[in-house]
């Protein structure tokens, strides 16, 4: 079963793959329009605390830092290009082996080097970020989607959705929320100071 969410809804993880410990996310887009400078989108995950922000620097994950400190939200590596079909990025989640004080885990794609090179998401398409059941990564069937559609026009980062804990499980929503302040601005407000 695919569940395709809309901006602000969430679906318990149980419902999709009952038993999932362990989630692969994600996300990718395409580029639709470019002058032909190189054009480099990331992903990157933060984990947070009940108060919302990260728990250490460490827990910012990204293409510079592969690793949350438990070794539990794991990046599969940094896509330079955006070339192909399906993920362009993805993020491993140990959902079981996570602290219990990591309430959420928030994932963001943003543009390298986007006030440089004049770039924003309004020159991406098919944007989306998506979670498998990682216990059977090969059953597409068992995932939760979110197609961000046409609205970021000027951002230069989005974070696109969560995973959250809920009750004795986790759940997914779909966020949609740009920045024009980038990864900067996007990592400040939860807490990671950028010098």
């Amino acid at each position: 079963m695919v569940v395709n969410l809309s901006k602000g809804a969430n679906v318990s993880l149980a419902k999709v793959a009952p038993g999932m410990s362990r989630a692969v996310v994600g996300l990718g887009w395409d580029i639709r329009t470019t002058d032909g400078a190189p054009f480099d989108l990331d992903a990157s995950a933060l984990v947070l605390g009940a108060d919302g922000k990260v728990l250490s620097d460490a827990h910012f994950v990204f293409y510079n830092n592969l690793r949350d400190p438990s070794g539990c939200v794991v990046h599969a590596g940094d896509n330079r290009t955006g070339a192909g079909d399906g993920d362009d990025e993805q993020l491993n989640v140990d959902l079981g082996g996570l602290s219990p004080d990591a309430a959420r885990i928030v994932f963001v794609a943003s543009i390298e080097s986007a006030d440089e090179r004049g770039q924003t998401f309004g020159q991406v398409s098919g944007a989306y970020i998506r979670v498998v059941d990682g216990d059977d990564p090969a059953n597409g069937d068992s995932s939760v989607r979110f197609d961000l559609g046409e609205d970021a026009a000027m951002e230069t980062a989005l974070v696109f959705g969560e995973l959250y804990r809920h009750e004795s499980g986790w759940k997914f929503r779909a966020i949609g929320q740009g920045y024009t302040t980038g990864l900067a601005g996007v990592v400040t407000d939860f807490g990671i100071g950028v010098g």
